[in-house]
């Protein structure tokens, strides 16, 4: 297998965790430095269930995905409920719990050294069929309903409660279907270099995410795919300054921060028809108003 073609395969998965967080960040207004821990769930939980039980891959990426969104539902019953700056704090402790659990349970998770013995089973069209898939539903929750009182949550929290708008069952439907991406994404990423360890899923990962997303336009899914490609792409490209790879990264950020405030792509979004549109956006769209949503 090509350099080059597993780089592809990890910007895929990249863009399918990088999805996680546009629903959280760029439609909910959360920031989760989290995401990397709900990955290491999902690759672990899988790679258990392979490498030790011998259970069948399509069933381990289930019980990884199952896993997470059970995780996810307990973090986030306490948590959904307090402010968003707590939100992001204790999502930052539990990124970094997860962490040292991976290190502790030797027996289980092999520690330090991480699980070894995955079997190889991600293939090149289940990654690419994965990512598009999730892309589409991510586009399409975007213009939904649910997408819109996300949006409404996110511009004032408490004018969406005032108009009834359940914002916690929200907030908690989001967080979980992130969780469930994220974990999706470790499953594929674990059957895809047959090794999984601590050291890879650590803050810095989801920390690296929220950029990526805040990079390409926080209010465009666009923005947040191309630029979730762009930069997986870019430090490979750049491997000769690979000890200069965060300067490079915060001078673009400081360069679109500076030229660019609302991110590369701002709120454009790829237009790519009205077949990914629910049948309520096209009647918004005949009457006259914006297509891409006037609350954005």
């Amino acid at each position: 297998m090509s350099f080059f073609h597993s780089i592809f395969i990890f910007s895929c998965i990249t863009i399918l965790n990088v999805a996680g967080v546009f629903l959280l960040t760029g439609l909910t207004g959360l920031f989760s430095f989290g995401q990397a821990a709900f990955m290491a769930i999902g690759a672990y939980a899988s790679g258990i269930a392979v490498v030790k039980f011998e259970l069948p891959f399509p069933l381990a990426l289930l019980i990884g995905v199952l896993v997470s969104a059970a995780t996810a539902v307990v973090i986030g019953y306490p948590t959904l409920k307090l402010r968003r700056d707590y939100f992001t704090l204790i999502t930052f402790g539990f990124g970094e719990a997860v962490a040292a659990l991976l290190n502790y349970m030797v027996k289980l998770t092999g520690g330090s050294t991480g699980l070894s013995g995955i079997p190889r089973k991600t293939g090149t069209w289940l990654v690419v069929l994965s990512t598009v898939l999730v892309v589409f539903m991510v586009r399409n929750l975007k213009y939904s309903s649910l997408g819109r009182v996300c949006i409404a949550i996110k511009n004032d929290e408490l004018t969406a409660k005032s108009f009834g708008i359940d914002v916690f069952t929200t907030k908690m439907k989001i967080f979980v279907l992130s969780a469930v991406l994220s974990a999706y994404a470790g499953g594929l990423y674990g059957f895809f270099i047959s090794y999984v360890e601590p050291a890879m899923f650590r803050w810095t990962k989801s920390a690296e995410w929220v950029i990526f997303v805040f990079f390409g336009g926080v209010n465009s899914l666009t923005g947040s795919v191309v630029s979730s490609f762009l930069l997986t792409m870019l430090p490979e490209a750049l491997r000769f300054a690979a000890d200069y790879k965060i300067v490079i990264y915060c001078v673009l950020v400081l360069l679109i921060l500076n030229f660019r405030p609302k991110g590369l792509f701002g709120e454009w979004e790829l237009p790519l028809g009205r077949l990914l549109r629910p049948a309520y956006s096209r009647t918004m769209s005949k009457n006259g108003q914006n297509e891409d949503g006037c609350l954005l």
